[in-house]
């Protein structure tokens, strides 16, 4: 950090005690800043700890059984709860001597002046005291500014001594980025303006630290608000958020910034531009799916509001354009004409008063039933719930509507909002749909665990309630579709779903569901959750895609987090056990085959027992193999382990595992091996695992072994693939003819 910055950046929220109202010493030019401490290291060494309150060494952050720790600097800080409240110890800084008229400091916890406090000590004598600001229960565990006017202590040697010895409730304190200056903190004390000169404000996100709380404001009006981590240097910022406040040039806006010690941050790194700053090798880093959708910055979810119009897919996603972990619920938009090639077009709905932007689905309202559409242009509505508890002013969960006149591009929210009210708990991710045999708009919505709620609407705007559906196992994210059984085209039934992928078979007469099977399975892995379908596409397809949900681990040191499955087509057959879903990836997929390999009829045995083929990073392979005699076949693809047991029908990988596969058929695989994932596809697509795996951008080996008897590898296609990235620019846009 820029010490000089630092003066001048300390600007708002400070905490001022025991300094005078006097104005700076003017026969003298103010002098760099002098850090004590910012205890960014594992040991407090070189101060001494006693006692096992302050722990083996600065804390990271919030310890177990504490309040969530807010407002210290960087990603540790003196913090003695090491143990609870019980504890007790003393934290004694070396001897420095003291050259500026300030010491300004970060402190917070408890606030008893007798207990929990820091002091400065000059000769031996206690000559400042401050604690944190708590003694009732409830409180707040953020830390804030405090100053000491130290300037008749200036050339002599001082010690600091970080007290704790309460043992009840705020039995802790909490101190971080120690300091001196020749600032006077009271001339500061202002908030943070901004006069917006370019389109966006611009601020650094971090992989992981404090998160800092913003609203940005107009007068009274809150235009954004979100939670950040901001990076404090250029080390370490994964990737640059954009505010984009074109409407507001020329104006002066003004924040409100949760802690108030943030405040120094946010002025210190926040820049404008009139375009983002996308990462230096946007699209081509290491660990980037090169053939699933993955957005250019921060962190993706469920897949919301899936439509085709007028010769696009849209894509609409939970979005956190302010870091790469949950939060701040916007969705974000990507569009398609081929359903494998996307282009990311900039977030389409942002949080507002109503709360944050949880997930949804969108229609073509063709005959413009709303009135919201113009007689060329019908509108794209979306249906989002506004999350209410994730507000700046808390509210209930709704049901809202925002609607699009120019195909997606820009978006507008319906003024009667909301158009379905707060029912209970979190009710929450409506899907609608066109339910031609009764010419209405249906809505499915999450209420409560074990059963979705179905309404009825003439125009998107007014809504009935028309039943309930039971549904052992749903929670959240549910989806209804008409299927016709393959082959028997007027043979129509419905699929009711929800986030895991368990669903039922059953009829819909567009007021209430019947089930006609038990809950089935579609997803036998760990990574696919919260998929849906999309509305109004061509050729009456059913294309599914999913949000591969994961720990984040395959992405490490990325710019964004997530990502979706492959888009797949579901179908529907009749098979010995009744009807089933079958899901295979598109078609569309084999147009980015750029190297291809076929095998047939190849031996394995004893006398041969493995077979191996040097493979890309980028796969689609195709195999059949029928077991003769062996107990064991496994299948190797770059390190990733796949193991069937013909004998006991199991096909097991990466821990999860398939049971009930026929033993007396070939297994039919295919396997989509992506930089950052693994999907396998068996019998057709009659079972689905899907995985996160960190495979990255090396070639490797696929081998196949047998063990314990004889088995035939009938055919095998290898098949390498291009970059559905190719002709992305730095930019983020696909490159147009001729450019």
């Amino acid at each position: 950090m820029n010490p000089i910055a630092v003066i001048v950046l300390l600007a708002g929220g400070w905490v001022v005690a025991g300094i005078s109202a006097a104005s700076e010493n003017g026969e003298r030019p103010v002098r760099p800043d002098i850090l004590v401490d910012d205890f960014e290291r594992d040991s407090y060494a070189p101060w001494v700890a006693e006692g096992e309150a302050f722990g083996p060494g600065p804390a990271p952050g919030t310890l177990p059984r504490q309040m969530e720790v807010t407002g210290y600097h960087g990603r540790r800080l003196v913090n003695s709860y090491y143990g609870g409240d019980s504890t007790v110890g003393m934290l004694t800084s070396p001897p420095f001597t003291i050259e500026r008229r300030y010491l300004a400091f970060l402190i917070g916890g408890g606030g008893y002046p007798e207990e929990t406090y820091m002091e400065l000590l000059v000769d031996g004598k206690s000559v400042r005291r401050a604690t944190g600001p708590n003694t009732a229960p409830g409180g707040s565990e953020e830390l804030d500014w405090a100053v000491w006017d130290v300037h008749e202590f200036e050339g002599r040697t001082a010690v600091l001594r970080i007290v704790d010895r309460r043992t009840g409730g705020w039995g802790h304190i909490n101190v971080d980025y120690i300091f001196q200056t020749d600032r006077n903190p009271l001339e500061q004390l202002k908030p943070l303006e901004t006069t917006v000169q370019s389109r966006y404000l611009l601020l650094p996100v971090a992989g992981e630290g404090p998160r800092t709380h913003c609203r940005i404001l107009l007068g009274d009006r809150v235009l954004r608000y979100f939670d950040i981590q901001i990076a404090a240097d250029d080390s370490d910022v994964r990737f640059w958020a954009a505010i984009d406040l074109r409407d507001y040039r020329g104006q002066t806006v003004r924040w409100e910034i949760r802690p108030r010690s943030a405040r120094v941050l946010v002025e210190k790194r926040l820049r404008q531009s009139d375009a983002p700053i996308w990462p230096e090798n946007l699209y081509r880093e290491a660990y980037r799916p090169q053939f699933h959708f993955s957005p250019r910055v921060g962190w993706t979810n469920d897949p919301n509001g899936l439509v085709y119009y007028d010769g696009e897919y849209h894509l609409f996603f939970q979005h956190n354009p302010f870091g790469i972990q949950w939060g701040n619920m916007t969705w974000g938009h990507a569009v398609s004409r081929d359903l494998v090639h996307w282009e990311e077009i900039g977030d389409a709905i942002l949080p507002d008063e109503r709360g944050t932007i949880f997930s949804g689905s969108a229609v073509v309202d063709l005959s413009n039933t709303s009135g919201l559409g113009r007689p060329d242009q019908p509108p794209l509505c979306a249906f989002y719930t506004a999350a209410g508890g994730h507000s700046y002013q808390p509210c209930p969960f709704t049901q809202c509507i925002a609607y699009s006149l120019d195909h997606g591009r820009t978006w507008s929210k319906y003024p009667g909002n909301p158009v379905v009210d707060f029912i209970a708990d979190e009710n929450r991710d409506p899907k609608v749909f066109w339910h031609e045999a009764s010419r209405r708009w249906i809505m499915v919505l999450y209420v409560r665990r074990d059963a979705f709620s179905i309404f009825s609407s003439p125009n998107l705007k007014e809504w009935t309630l028309e039943s309930e559906a039971a549904f052992p196992t749903a929670h959240e994210c549910p989806e209804l579709f008409p299927l016709a059984v393959e082959g028997e085209p007027n043979e129509v039934h419905w699929i009711l779903w929800t986030a895991s992928g368990n669903h039922l078979i059953g009829r819909f007469d567009g007021r209430r569901f019947t089930a006609e099977s038990d809950v089935l399975r579609s997803e036998w892995g760990k990574n696919c959750y919260a998929g849906q379908t999309w509305n109004n596409a061509p050729g009456g397809r059913r294309v599914f895609i999913g949000w591969m949900n994961s720990d984040g681990s395959a992405y490490p040191g990325m710019p964004f987090n997530q990502q979706m499955t492959v888009p797949r087509e579901l179908t529907l057959r009749r098979t010995p056990e009744g009807l089933r879903l079958f899901a295979r990836p598109i078609q569309e997929l084999e147009s980015l085959r750029a190297k291809s390999a076929r095998f047939q009829g190849v031996a394995l045995g004893n006398d041969s027992p493995s077979q191996s083929w040097p493979v890309g990073d980028l796969l689609d392979i195709r195999l059949a193999v029928q077991n003769r005699s062996a107990e064991q076949i496994i299948l190797e693809v770059k390190g990733v382990r796949l193991s069937w047991s013909p004998v006991r029908g199991e096909l097991e990988c990466l821990d999860r595992r398939i049971t009930d596969l026929p033993r007396d058929r070939p297994l039919h695989l295919r396997l989509l091996v992506d930089r950052t994932s693994l999907e396998i596809f068996a019998l057709d697509g009659s079972y689905v695992m899907s995985f996160c795996w960190p495979f990255g951008p090396k070639p490797g080996q696929f081998t196949i072994t047998a063990r314990g008897g004889d088995a035939v590898i009938e055919s095998l296609e290898i098949h390498e693939l291009r970059s559905i990235w190719e002709n992305i620019t730095r930019q983020g846009e696909q490159e147009k003819p001729g450019g």
